[in-house]
């Protein structure tokens, strides 16, 4: 293994050693997530879980997209997702809150 490789697994473990960086993937494993989805989940404000994605983004683990006013998150690399089945299990269904002012949650509640 290059000595590179040992600098982005050490790097990809550590993403994953903060508890909130590791539930807001395993929500992106699910399906994509807006900010205020991932704010209900977590049950963190607005500042904090937007802190968390950008170190997420700066890692290059997840990518955005923007449709209309919301920015949509997902995972942008697949050995994440492997691990993260590897360590918490099948991803199963994507979360749905009823108090989740999502327009995917509201849709699903309507």
């Amino acid at each position: 293994m290059k000595q590179d490789s040992y600098h982005q697994a050490a790097r990809i473990y550590h993403l994953l050693s903060h508890p909130a960086r590791l539930r807001i993937l395993d929500e992106l494993r699910r399906s994509e997530a807006c900010v205020c989805h991932l704010q209900t989940v977590l049950g963190r404000p607005q500042a904090y879980v937007s802190q968390q994605l950008r170190v997420l983004r700066e890692a290059k683990v997840v990518t955005a997209h923007k449709d209309g006013l919301l920015v949509y998150y997902r995972l942008a690399d697949r050995r994440v997702e492997r691990l993260l089945e590897q360590v918490l299990g099948p991803a199963g269904q994507a979360t749905r809150l009823p108090d989740c002012p999502c327009p995917k949650c509201t849709l699903y509640y309507l």
